[in-house]
């Protein structure tokens, strides 16, 4: 299984294993990596910080994947277009959610 190296690349620790999760879920086809994420956002509800890691995770495997497996980037990547937007607008009206995101997925 693949590690999120991101540490060491940016200087940012994951604060959850959602990454990990997908991995794991990859073994097992696209509808786990669906099942996966809808646990994880709804783990993640009413957490910011852990919801903008979501994003990152998702984003980092359309990397991932993209040279070696384009059907799931893309589907990395339409997940990650969903979810990307569906976390800025809700936290449009939360100045400190907001900030931290797009400081955090800069």
């Amino acid at each position: 299984m693949k590690t999120w190296n991101i540490e060491a690349q940016t200087g940012y620790k994951p604060l959850t294993t959602c990454y990990d999760d997908l991995s794991i879920a990859e073994c097992f086809g696209l509808e786990a990596i669906k099942d996966t994420i809808k646990v994880l956002k709804k783990e993640f509800e009413n957490n910011y910080k852990y919801e903008t890691e979501l994003v990152m995770a998702l984003n980092w495997k359309i990397w991932q994947w993209y040279q070696t497996n384009e059907p799931l980037a893309r589907f990395y990547n339409k997940l990650w277009e969903e979810y990307d937007a569906f976390i800025i607008d809700k936290y449009e009206d939360n100045e400190e959610a907001i900030e931290y995101f797009f400081k955090t997925t800069d």
